[in-house]
């Protein structure tokens, strides 16, 4: 059983905001309160204190970010290269077994997210723990940025980027990755719902 002691969480706040007209998505507030601050706040709660260490992934404004409380570290790929990057920062970074990582705009995610997660590694041979949530038709769809890791997955993530591969599902498909389904009674139906625009993000505030 994985202690809380064994899992950083790194919240994934580098991205462009392409679809947010360039805004810097981390630092737009969701109920008053920026959203990579309340995603921190989120993984502070999560069941059973189940996050020890906390750091963030940004790649601008970094004052703003460092204000958060939590370690900031930008990608140590260039380009934006995409959640992958956020996810070979935080294995570069982490210090204990496990890396969870977290999107920035995703504000719903369950409070129960890393303890179900953490469960998956009760078989030794779990890689990656993954949650999947039902879409709007019912099937369950993987939600890739939600993630927990063995850390030693970084020589492996740090080969297929020098590769030139991009995508978290190829590289996932690398290795023992456990889909976790949260399509439980009591499961929120939007828990994974991510904000791509302010309109989407102030929908969200209203539910």
């Amino acid at each position: 059983m994985i202690h809380s002691s064994e899992i950083t969480a790194i919240v994934l706040a580098g991205g462009r905001g392409s679809r947010m007209g360039g805004a810097d998505k981390g630092l737009q507030n969701f109920n008053g309160t920026p959203l990579a601050l309340h995603t921190v706040l989120r993984l502070q709660m999560q069941d059973g204190g189940f996050v020890g260490e906390l750091m963030v992934n940004a790649n601008r404004n970094l004052a703003a970010y460092e204000a958060f409380g939590a370690p900031v570290w930008p990608d140590t790929l260039s380009d934006y290269a995409g959640p992958l990057a956020g996810f070979m920062t935080g294995l570069e970074r982490c210090e204990t077994p496990y890396l969870l990582t977290v999107p920035c705009d995703t504000p719903l995610f369950p409070l129960d997210l890393a303890q179900r997660l953490a469960q998956a590694f009760d078989d030794e041979s779990t890689e990656i723990a993954m949650a999947a949530a039902p879409e709007e038709d019912g099937q369950l769809r993987a939600q890739p940025v939600f993630c927990l890791m063995r850390v030693e997955l970084l020589e492996s993530l740090v080969a297929f980027t020098q590769a030139g591969q991009r995508k978290i599902d190829k590289w996932t498909a690398l290795h023992k990755t456990v889909l976790v389904p949260f399509d439980q009674p009591g499961d929120a139906p939007r828990a994974f719902f991510n904000a791509n625009t302010l309109a989407e993000l102030h929908a969200l505030e209203n539910t």
